[in-house]
Formats: structure tokens, C-alpha cells, sequence
């Protein structure tokens, strides 16, 4: 089990999800069950799922929800875009979503890469002490 509030890509969800809430406050009440709630629940389940992971119990289960959290930060940039080409959302502000977006992206790939050598070396091992 992983300590999730230690891991920087946690926290800079956290940010993220903080900016968002933010920024949404502003766009139209018409939107507000709508587009504002689609683009929250997408912003919130970043960290939920990166949190859940590393509660789970083994790397592999980790991996899993990493992987729900990489799809929700792809499904809220193109949200993000929306909005920006509907007069929502500024080019300034979308700009600054897509690179910490962008950024979360990375850290994920390349936790998951981590998760995934270190899954499958335990599992060579296994094999090893059997033969």
C-alpha cells in the first residue's frame, strides 16, 4: 500500500482539481449540470483514482486505476477545449490547464511504467525460486 498524499502526482491533482473548481465557478449557470459538472467529476476523479490505487494491494491493481486517471486527465483537457472554443474558458486559462494536464500525464506514464517493472520483476523472481 502506497501513503497517496506523498506522491507529487496526488498533490498536483489535488492543484489541478482546485484551479478547475475555480475557474468553472465562472462559466454560465445554464452549464452548471451540465458542462461545469461534467468537467468537475472529470477534474475530481483524477486524484480519486490515483488515491484508490494505492490503497489497492498490489502494484498491478495500482496500475489499473492509474490508468482510470490517465483516461479522466485525456477526457477533461477535451472538455477543457470545449469550453475554450465555446467562449467558456479563456486561451490563457486553457493553456495553463493543458500544461499541468499535460505535465500529470507524464508523471502518470512513467509511475506506471514504474509499477508495471516492478510487478513483473517480482513475478520473475517467483518463477526463478520455483525452477
Amino acid at each position: 500500500m502506497h501513503q497517496y498524499k506523498e506522491l507529487k502526482i496526488w498533490q498536483k491533482a489535488m492543484e489541478l482539481v482546485t484551479r478547475i473548481y475555480q475557474v468553472t465557478r465562472e462559466f454560465p449557470n445554464v452549464e452548471k449540470f451540465g458542462l461545469v459538472s461534467q468537467i468537475n467529476r472529470c477534474a475530481v476523479s483524477i486524484p480519486s483514482n490515483i488515491a484508490e490505487g494505492a490503497g489497492r494491494n498490489s502494484e498491478k491493481e495500482f496500475v489499473r486505476f492509474l490508468a482510470i486517471s490517465h483516461a479522466s486527465s485525456f477526457e477533461l483537457e477535451t472538455q477543457l477545449i470545449i469550453s475554450r472554443n465555446i467562449n467558456y474558458l479563456s486561451n490563457n486559462n486553457l493553456n495553463e490547464f493543458v500544461e499541468q494536464i499535460t505535465e500529470l500525464q507524464k508523471m502518470n506514464f512513467a509511475l506506471q511504467s514504474r509499477l508495471k517493472s516492478s510487478y513483473n520483476n517480482k513475478i520473475q523472481n517467483v518463477k526463478n525460486i520455483e525452477n
